[in-house]
């Protein structure tokens, strides 16, 4: 399974960025996908999570009202939009997949394939 992650950059506190993520290597559809970030001197966090469908998606406290996760499985992409951003959402930005389940799931070790990361930089 590859995972590639795209859309970061710098933007201004209050302003919108959108992630995307393109997996390959086998049936997108049967599972489902994280988002997770890391700042400097952090550990790695849970952002968001959507289940197969899409149908069901979990956020994090930090980001939810401001970011949504959704996916396409026609063409093997999960996103990220980021709304209405901060300075602490300044990271480097990760795309996750398990190695098994069609579930979402926030606990890091439940994802065997990672993105190689976008940083996404807010300035105040």
């Amino acid at each position: 399974v590859q995972l590639q992650a795209s859309g970061g950059g710098l933007v201004q506190a209050g302003g919108s960025l959108r992630l995307s993520c393109a997996a390959s290597g086998r049936t997108f559809s049967s599972y489902g996908m994280g988002w997770f970030r890391q700042a400097p001197g952090k550990e790695r966090e849970f952002v968001a999570a959507i289940n197969w469908s899409g149908g069901i998606k979990y956020y994090a406290d930090s980001v939810k009202g401001r970011f949504t996760i959704s996916r396409d499985n026609a063409k093997n992409l999960v996103y990220l939009q980021m709304n209405s951003l901060k300075p602490e959402d300044t990271a480097v930005y990760y795309c996750a997949a398990p190695g098994s389940g069609f579930g979402y799931y926030t606990d890091p070790l439940k994802y065997d394939y990672w993105g190689q990361g976008t940083q996404v930089t807010v300035s105040s």
